[in-house]
């Protein structure tokens, strides 16, 4: 008897009649653009893209069947070094699935399909890891922030966030034969390239400036463009070489899909002008400004669309208004104040799933624009929560102003679902909104990463959202890096090499 053979897709429980159709339609608009090339990317723990070139009449199979990725990719710290010992016995207990460097499979998401505007005929698909036997890879971290949705979905409700990425553009002094060329200075990692400023800084939003760095921004603006990102403006930040983008609202998913693409397409396109780009949030360099992503979320009703997070009936702007100003509930409606005490109580064990490296926690510092403590503020940017809007604005939401422009958007945001979540769910109640963030008193946020990690451990909520295996993980491979930085000879070549050249 002759028995239906299944594919990997199948087996995975993916090969659905709408992932059919999908599927269906970038193959067809594949062959239709002419596309040689198909890059199968996967972003790893640090928020990094990583993957391999397929030609495009073999991606048919890849939707079927998947793609090889040697495991220990998912083993990586920010030097590219393997963390854990995949060849010892003990292995085998500790991380099921990786012994031996084994594969995992990359299994491609149609809906995730784009054409590269800066690469000839090529096409690009964000893939998830699967193990061989169809179970899902646990440690991915865009199956994290799924997981995370799926919790609010359940409430018939959704995220929508809105992003706001400070990084800094450079003008590479020798494009094609640097010192990051140099075959005589390769290492493990190899040095950072020679740059120059595309504007002087400490001007905010200086017009002059922007004219100065405006080839380089066109590059930015027409790269999102072309992509279908929702790019709403590129401005000229306080810091030499600095700049921001800035995003319009989207679904959770699609913005945490955008950030990582954003952050490698802009990087790529930047390249081939003749510019470097960094998503490091200090630049190695003397009288430089921190960069920051702020994260504007909200909840929403998915049958209806409407805020949750808004007062907007005639009868919450009457609420509202008998509250005291430095009330959250004077703001948000009681969903969003619960949500908002929710982060706040959870500020130091997600720290270190918003702020990644070593390097990002030089940005807390006091009147910096930036967070130093656990509090919350009505339009207050030197606050860790700003609270934007009012009663009767439908666009009342959170912004969360923790976050490095590094770090990994899938644990980022599965950070603030988990946490508001459990402010919801608790009824919990915040503070009174500050007016004086950096006045002592309020709980310090942690100082190092080696800090935020042990705060992340303890966090019972966090644990139990994210998986304690998943922790666990998470927490070996940044001790990783936070360990060779204590051990290196020279702080700031390593930040040069580790985080400017590949951030």
């Amino acid at each position: 008897m002759n028995l239906k053979r299944i594919s990997f897709a199948e087996q995975c429980g993916q090969n659905t009649p709408h992932r059919q159709a999908e599927v269906q339609k970038v193959l067809s608009l594949a062959q239709a653009s002419g596309l040689e090339w198909i890059r199968l990317v996967w972003c790893d723990v640090h928020g990094s893209l990583r993957g391999k070139t397929w030609v495009t009449s073999e991606l048919a199979a890849a939707f079927a069947e998947g793609m090889g990725m040697v495991s220990t990719l998912m083993l990586k710290d920010t030097s590219d070094r393997t963390v854990y010992k995949v060849f010892e016995a003990n292995v085998k207990t500790e991380l099921p699935g990786f012994e031996g460097a084994s594969n995992v499979m990359l299994l491609p998401d149609p809906s995730t399909f784009k054409i590269l505007p800066w690469a000839e005929k090529t096409g690009w698909l964000l893939c998830q890891p699967w193990f061989p036997n169809g179970q899902a890879v646990p440690y991915d971290s865009r199956r994290i922030l799924q997981s995370a949705l799926e919790k609010v979905a359940a409430k018939g409700w959704g995220m929508k966030c809105g992003l706001e990425v400070e990084f800094h553009i450079y003008k590479l002094k020798d494009a094609d034969h640097g010192d990051d060329a140099d075959p005589v200075q390769a290492s493990w990692p190899g040095p950072a390239p020679q740059v120059s400023m595309i504007h002087p800084g400490y001007n905010l939003l200086n017009e002059l400036w922007f004219d100065r760095a405006e080839p380089a921004l066109r590059i930015v603006k027409q790269t999102a463009q072309d992509l279908g990102l929702p790019l709403l403006s590129l401005e000229i930040e306080l810091g030499p070489s600095q700049v921001e983008a800035v995003f319009k609202v989207t679904d959770a998913m699609t913005a945490a899909d955008n950030m990582v693409l954003f952050r490698s397409a802009v990087k790529q396109a930047l390249r081939r002008g003749g510019y470097h780009a960094t998503f490091m949030c200090r630049p190695p360099f003397d009288n430089i400004m921190s960069s920051g992503w702020h994260l504007h979320q909200s909840l929403y009703d998915l049958s209806s669309g409407h805020n949750l997070f808004a007062r907007t009936s005639q009868q919450d702007i009457q609420e509202a208004q008998a509250l005291r100003a430095n009330d959250a509930r004077h703001t948000l409606s009681n969903m969003g104040a619960h949500y908002l005490a929710g982060l706040l109580a959870h500020g130091q064990g997600m720290t270190s799933l918003c702020t990644t490296t070593v390097n990002g926690f030089g940005r807390f510092k006091p009147n910096a624009l930036a967070p130093q403590a656990i509090l919350w503020g009505r339009d207050n940017r030197g606050a860790m929560l700003r609270v934007v809007g009012g009663a009767g604005d439908p666009a009342t939401r959170i912004e969360n102003r923790l976050g490095e422009p590094a770090a990994n958007p899938y644990l980022y945001m599965a950070s603030q679902i988990l946490a508001g979540l459990d402010g919801i769910q608790n009824s919990l109640s915040a503070p009174e909104a500050t007016e004086t963030p950096y006045a002592e008193g309020g709980t310090r946020l942690p100082i190092t990463l080696v800090e935020a990690l042990t705060h992340l451990d303890a966090d019972a909520v966090l644990n139990a959202g994210l998986g304690r295996d998943f922790v666990r993980y998470y927490q070996r491979i940044k001790q990783s890096e936070q360990t060779r930085f204590n051990e290196a000879k020279d702080p700031v070549e390593f930040q040069r090499r580790e985080y400017f050249s590949r951030i």
